[in-house]
């Protein structure tokens, strides 16, 4: 395990750092992990402080998180990136090892009080990619009334040099990215129910 304990003071003492730069181009910080929710006091705290001095928020989740806990966050969040994966249940569980019911309706109630919720698709080959799973995905997506957006993430390696730093060992180690070809395929399907696609996010 890498990394040290901090508090919220010191993590709001080097956001603040770059006002500026928020103020100038228009952005702000993003809460990512990880499951920037597995720590729910931290995360809205600094959520809450980060709207009081009026820089701009976007939280990255997975949705496999408390309703509650979610839904608290909304009134300090300008953004939500939001992680879907497999739509078909028990293939989420194979995959993941948990149930994916939580993390659709939580997507369902988040629409419904947030209007700025962007879905990421991240796409692994042999896992997801299948032209079922998409066409779900996108029936799903499209069904969400203020969700509009759903961005590919298409599988790639760069992580492979950080296993072997940290001696991990590859769970899927036969994977390999998927052929620009196919990504045009899989994002002109997603495009066809009425979604803005972009690919990359």
């Amino acid at each position: 395990m890498a990394g040290k304990r901090v508090t919220v003071g010191d993590v709001m003492e080097l956001v603040e750092k770059d006002t500026v730069f928020y103020d100038e181009s228009g952005g702000g910080i993003t809460f990512s992990g990880g499951e920037p929710f597995t720590q729910p006091i931290f995360l809205q705290t600094l959520l809450r402080l980060c709207k009081e001095k009026r820089i701009r928020t976007a939280v990255e989740t997975c949705g496999f998180v408390n309703s509650a806990t979610l839904l608290g966050s909304s009134p300090y969040v300008d953004l939500y990136l939001y992680d879907l994966k497999v739509i078909d249940d028990e293939r989420h569980r194979k995959f993941t090892g948990v149930s994916n019911k939580a993390i659709l309706e939580n997507l369902r109630l988040l629409s419904h009080s947030h209007n700025q919720v962007i879905v990421r698709f991240p796409v692994i080959p042999g896992v997801n990619d299948y032209d079922g799973n998409i066409s779900q995905l996108g029936e799903f997506v499209s069904s969400l009334g203020s969700v509009k957006e759903i961005d590919i993430l298409p599988y790639h390696e760069l992580g492979i040099e950080k296993y072997k730093r940290f001696g991990i060992k590859r769970k899927m180690p036969e994977v390999q990215p998927l052929s620009a070809e196919r990504v045009s395929e899989i994002a002109e399907m997603l495009g066809s129910f009425g979604l803005s696609v972009k690919v990359g996010g």
